[in-house]
């Protein structure tokens, strides 16, 4: 999420200078490669890159390649085969075991559905959407269709400009069939004599973290969640704790007792809490307004006592509900050893990151087959 915010801020620098730009995007991988399909880098004129789509060792070659594109004024596929045991081939030392095909495309700027803008459009609202890009590796230079298609909320946006209506309506009734809520795929087909690929891409809002407490020892966490491009809204009934001198990086700040700062906030299933005021009696009354809603993540920090506390005094153990409950985490994170108020942070954002991608932690080392499933 990171990525692609400091992807559109470079964008608007370079519009601004008058910098022509191109968009390189993982559109399709064979086997093993570092970065995934969805991975981009914007590539300025001036040889600045944005982004990456590798762990450094395609870059050089793919800025090259960008800056012919932009020269030229067409997209194109490029391939990079690193199953290829003479990987030195391309100067470059790539090193994986895959085979991955780059989408470059140019950027118009007086294009507003440009894919840059399609990017930013996506996470305009807090819905998932879809962003929908056409490609063909059998005429990899050829001009390509790109990233032309934004579908969210019953609406589908696009750029396409290419002389070939039937490829087009089929592209738009694939997307009106599918839900937004349907992971990433990458589709083959053949219409009409013509072979390409249709990369769904599948795109969450970012994640929102409701994070009760103000005390030093939340600082620590607002920074991390902030440089994975987490949204952080912090919450505490302390206005000389709550400030943006001490959480620079939060997005907003919502002070006020626990018995009425929840109803102000807003709350969907990309949205997750933590409980971490050191109080009890805001705690409780917090976590009891929260119960009723579509939290998928409750951290709760503290010893399990506390935690079990907080059950009795609202009546959870009495109802038969407990320590048990799914989306209630107390004590809240992994257990990776932590002590200190950074490695605690840090525990807890994994535990978080687990949860919503529905991962459980081991380590990759016992894990069988390839990382990314």
């Amino acid at each position: 999420m990171k990525e692609f915010q400091l992807i559109v801020d470079t964008y608007y620098k370079y519009k601004n200078a008058n910098l022509k730009a191109a968009l390189a995007t993982v559109v399709k991988v064979d086997g093993s490669a570092y970065r995934r399909p969805g991975a981009r880098m914007l590539v300025g004129e001036n040889g600045e890159l944005t982004g990456a789509i590798s762990g450094g060792c395609l870059e050089g070659d793919a800025l090259r390649k960008a800056q012919a594109v932009i020269f030229q004024n067409q997209s194109m596929i490029v391939t990079y085969d690193t199953t290829d045991e003479d990987d030195q081939k391309f100067g470059i030392g790539l090193g994986c075991n895959g085979i991955i095909h780059i989408l470059i495309e140019p950027i118009d700027y007086q294009n507003e559905l440009n894919p840059v803008l399609l990017l930013e459009l996506a996470f305009e609202k807090r819905l998932p959407s879809s962003l929908v890009t056409v490609f063909s590796l059998k005429n990899s230079r050829e001009r390509q269709i790109g990233t032309s298609f934004l579908s969210r909320e019953n609406q589908v946006l696009s750029n396409f400009n290419i002389q070939n209506s039937s490829v087009e309506e089929l592209i738009l009734e694939e997307i009106k069939s599918r839900s937004t809520s349907v992971d990433s795929e990458i589709v083959a087909y053949n219409h009409q004599e013509n072979d390409f690929y249709v990369f769904y891409e599948k795109i969450n809002p970012p994640v929102q973290v409701l994070l009760f407490g103000a005390g030093n020892d939340t600082i620590p966490l607002s920074k991390i969640a902030d440089i994975l491009g987490w949204k952080i809204i912090l919450i505490d009934g302390r206005k000389q704790y709550a400030t943006k001198d001490r959480f620079p990086t939060v997005s907003e700040i919502v002070v006020g007792p626990a018995s009425e700062v929840v109803e102000k906030l807003e709350i969907d299933g990309r949205t997750v809490a933590l409980l971490m005021t050191h109080n009890f009696d805001y705690d409780r009354i917090v976590l009891e307004k929260l119960l009723n809603s579509s939290l998928p993540y409750i951290g709760i920090l503290g010893p399990k006592k506390k935690s079990e506390k907080l059950f009795e005094s609202i009546k959870l153990v009495e109802n038969g509900i407990g320590i048990g409950i799914e989306n209630i985490f107390g004590p809240t994170g992994l257990d990776l050893g932590a002590e200190n108020s950074e490695e605690i942070a840090l525990a807890i954002i994994a535990e978080i990151k687990s949860v919503l991608s529905q991962k459980k932690p081991i380590y990759l080392r016992e894990k069988t087959g390839s990382i990314h499933e």
